[in-house]
């Protein structure tokens, strides 16, 4: 299955339409529950913040016609998470200066095959992102193998196959429809010379009506001819249109479970190969469980930013109810992004990851001191240890 990402100047109701704050009639309701969603910060807030950044770094306002948040659409499989499009957010960050601040996830949106009457899922993302140049203060300016490097990234994050570029995309979609054209002719010419046989046919002939004229000669009875003619037309046109829908449907049906049989065995190829290297490496194996970590860490500290968002006023003072708080987040990340409790362990044995995430969550500032002697050993409500 092939994705692909593409920024364009985000919309005034983004937000309206991405955490669906009221009912679109395109959408499934009862597959909203299956939607997820991540906010670091409302889009007229984060727009005022890079225009009052801009001012005091250049100097200057920001152009009128700058585009200083810009939103994406990411095409995903069903079973993609939180965590795979956290880690895209991280790396188109750390690679293109690109900083998103927030993702919805939707399933609900799709439509239904007018020949099968089957629903056709459109898995999909919105990712909404700061494009400010932190050391000018202006908006990002990116060359064509940016944008390239920007597929690259979805493709490798998402575990997908990167979508056509360029030129080469536009040829085989021009190539796809000269070889559409050509079928849709093949089938008329089929219709054509299959009505024309059966029209020659002795069949056609029982549908010429004559009669006796009052001197008793065979005389050709028009309008009876013409409607038998019309009738037989019609039943020769929904029959071919019928085996003609069905042949579609079919034919569509096998292209598919062919490419999703391919999809899973460059998948599968891919696992062993991986799971071969890490077993036979240390290193790489080290590397890559440090690479993972890293991307749970960095969940976590954006579910604990937004959940200070969310609940901005609480009492976060009494540290029992503070690392209570902190519990549910773990878990809650951990069930909705298929993340191992392992995971979480590791990262609160580091006891200055677990000074840095409590103070981020009390205060809002990671920086602040919080007394190590004052956080006592976290365990879920299974006993275990975090």
């Amino acid at each position: 299955m092939k994705t692909s990402i593409n920024f364009k100047a985000v919309k005034s109701d983004s937000e309206t339409h991405n955490f669906r704050k009221k009912t679109f009639d395109y959408i499934r309701k009862d597959l909203t529950p299956k939607n997820e969603y991540w906010m670091e910060q409302k889009i007229a807030d984060r727009i005022q913040k890079i225009e009052a950044y801009c001012k005091e770094k250049s100097g200057r306002k920001l152009q009128k016609n700058a585009m200083p948040v810009r939103e994406a659409v990411v095409v995903i499989k069903e079973n993609t998470t939180m965590l795979d499009l956290q880690n895209l957010a991280k790396r188109l960050e750390d690679e293109l200066r690109i900083r998103v601040f927030q993702i919805a996830i939707h399933k609900d949106e799709g439509h239904t095959d007018k020949d099968t009457k089957e629903w056709k899922p459109n898995y999909h993302a919105h990712l909404v992102a700061d494009w400010q140049d932190l050391e000018t203060g202006k908006t990002l300016k990116h060359q064509s193998y940016h944008y390239s490097k920007m597929q690259d990234l979805t493709a490798e994050c998402l575990n997908m196959e990167r979508g056509i570029s360029g030129s080469k995309g536009r040829l085989e979609a021009i190539e796809f429809k000269i070889q559409q054209k050509e079928e849709d002719l093949r089938i008329l010419e089929e219709r054509f010379n299959t009505l024309k046989s059966e029209m020659n046919s002795d069949k056609s002939q029982q549908l010429i009506v004559k009669e006796n004229d009052f001197l008793g000669f065979k005389r050709l009875n028009t309008d009876k001819t013409f409607t038998n003619y019309e009738k037989a037309f019609r039943i020769y046109r929904s029959t071919i249109q019928k085996n003609q829908t069905e042949l579609d449907s079919k034919s569509k049906k096998i292209t598919e479970l062919n490419t999703k049989v391919i999809d899973l065995q460059k998948q599968v190829h891919l696992f062993k190969n991986k799971n071969a290297v890490l077993l036979s490496d240390p290193t790489v194996f080290a590397s890559e469980k440090k690479k993972y970590l890293d991307s749970v860490t960095n969940i976590l500290e954006r579910e604990i930013k937004f959940s200070r968002y969310r609940s901005p006023n609480p009492d976060r003072t009494d540290k029992q109810k503070l690392i209570s708080e902190m519990g549910q987040i773990a878990e809650n990340i951990c069930k909705e992004n298929n993340i191992p409790f392992s995971a979480i362990n590791e990262i609160f044995k580091d006891s200055e990851n677990s000074v840095r995430f409590l103070s981020l969550l009390r205060f809002g500032n990671e920086n602040l001191n919080y007394n190590n002697e004052d956080i006592p050993i976290q365990k879920n409500k299974n006993g275990r240890r975090m």
